[in-house]
């Protein structure tokens, strides 16, 4: 094979590595049910003027299933802390009790679970249309390389490897989905 041609597939090939990584950090956000301190990566909370991250000023971890403990490095913290998950609108409420905050979190309905599953769909389908946008992109540098010389069977042959890299790819983000959904959907 031609080396721009698989200069291309490289450029291709960790594009949609990329995607598919995007993806999957978009679906651990959605909650399954289950406490996991992932669930508090996007709030911040203002620490001596900065927006810092809840993770970096109190430890953050689960004692079952359905609760977690976020325990402040510094106790004048926890008021702040409390406020912030209060205000970040994730659905949980915070029990203060001077030293650490608990967060319980409830089980899922059916209706909630048959909305998260849709949001997993949703997710999942950003996700293919990328890397679909990036075959398209790769395709049309393929088709460029024309112009400096490479045999129209390169070209196709060249149009062949991006499509099954776009299958394969396709594929891990349909099985990312799936266990998603098995997930939220296990009681």
């Amino acid at each position: 094979m031609n080396e721009l041609i698989s200069l291309e597939l490289d450029d291709c090939k960790e594009n949609m590595g990329k995607a598919v990584t995007h993806t999957e950090s978009e679906l651990t956000k959605i909650r399954a049910g289950k406490a996991s301190p992932t669930m508090l990566d996007g709030i911040a909370i203002d620490y001596y003027g900065t927006m810092t991250p809840l993770s970096q000023v109190s430890n953050i971890n689960t004692t079952d299933a359905r609760t977690i403990v976020i325990q402040p490095w510094e106790k004048n913290l926890i008021n702040t802390i409390e406020k912030a998950i209060v205000d970040s609108n994730i659905g949980l409420n915070p029990q203060n009790d001077g030293a650490i905050i608990r967060l319980a979190v409830p089980p899922l309905t059916e209706e909630r679970r048959r909305d998260l599953v849709k949001k997993v769909k949703e997710e999942a389908e950003k996700g293919r249309v990328a890397i679909r946008n990036i075959r398209k992109d790769a395709n049309e540098s393929i088709k460029k390389l024309k112009g400096e010389g490479i045999s129209e069977d390169e070209i196709k042959v060249g149009e062949g490897e991006v499509q099954k890299l776009t299958d394969s790819f396709i594929a891990k983000v349909d099985q990312l989905a799936e266990l998603k959904e098995k997930d939220v959907m296990t009681v």
